[in-house]
């Protein structure tokens, strides 16, 4: 049994999820796989099912009964991960953008060296790790997560990070079923709240690369959500459920 889960939320991925499973089972560290998949009409779920006739035991599927956004798909997986006996749980893109080979250092900095919650930033220490992307969208994010730190005073670089992995301990701490927005602004939303809540959020470096395989879910409703959404999170209130 492994003590880590990674939750991988998928939507038309099907040029990508077998070869992002085959590359975490082949990591040294043994790793457990739950897909959130919602209703692709590509195939993307049967593909997922084939393989865990190949992975008994190590790779989940959850399936949606349609597109309910990233933030509902990582809450589910989440309250998945806690019913069951995993000390570590992750998140991570299907399309390779984050690399396999860096979950060992999130966990590392979880495990070993005193992180409640690791991210995977592209920006730790100012500098720009993104591979692939045009430079306005460098940009973009880069001065978006600026203005994230500057609302919330929050001392994280890459505060719409979607590569992160959080100790058990504080999904159970985070009132789940209260977290209110499902796109980019969730990633900040669930940072903030540990951050508020006392816990330890951690940047561990890594190099960002853009998908070569499938489409973009970025939206100008998304990218609209975050932007005034981190104004709500400044003045709320956070308190543990446990």
């Amino acid at each position: 049994m492994s003590d880590s889960l990674i939750i991988i939320p998928t939507y038309n991925e099907k040029e990508n999820v077998e070869a992002i499973i085959r590359k975490v089972f082949s990591l040294p560290k043994e790793f457990h796989i739950l897909i959130v998949e919602d209703n692709s009409p590509d195939g993307t779920a049967d593909i997922v099912k084939r393989l865990m006739t190949e992975f008994p035991e190590r790779l989940f599927i959850e399936e949606r009964k349609g597109k309910l956004g990233l933030g509902t798909a990582y809450i589910h997986g989440f309250k998945w991960a806690l019913q069951r006996n995993y000390a570590y749980i992750f998140e991570m893109d299907a399309d390779f953008s984050h690399n396999p080979n860096d979950l060992e250092r999130l966990y590392a900095a979880c495990h070993n060296d005193g992180a409640d919650a690791a991210v995977g930033s592209r920006y730790a220490n100012g500098v720009v790790n993104v591979v692939n992307w045009p430079i306005g969208r460098v940009l973009m994010s880069y001065y978006a997560s600026a203005y994230v730190r500057m609302i919330t005073r929050m001392k994280i670089g890459d505060a719409t990070a979607g590569f992160i992995c959080y100790k058990r301990e504080v999904l159970e701490a985070i009132d789940l079923d209260n977290v209110k927005f499902v796109g980019y602004a969730f990633q900040i939303e669930m940072k903030f709240t540990a951050y508020k809540l006392g816990f330890k959020v951690v940047e561990v470096p890594i190099v960002f690369t853009d998908r070569t395989l499938g489409q973009s879910k970025m939206s100008k409703k998304i990218f609209k959500e975050a932007f005034f959404g981190v104004i709500q999170l400044r003045f709320r209130k956070y308190k543990r459920v446990k």
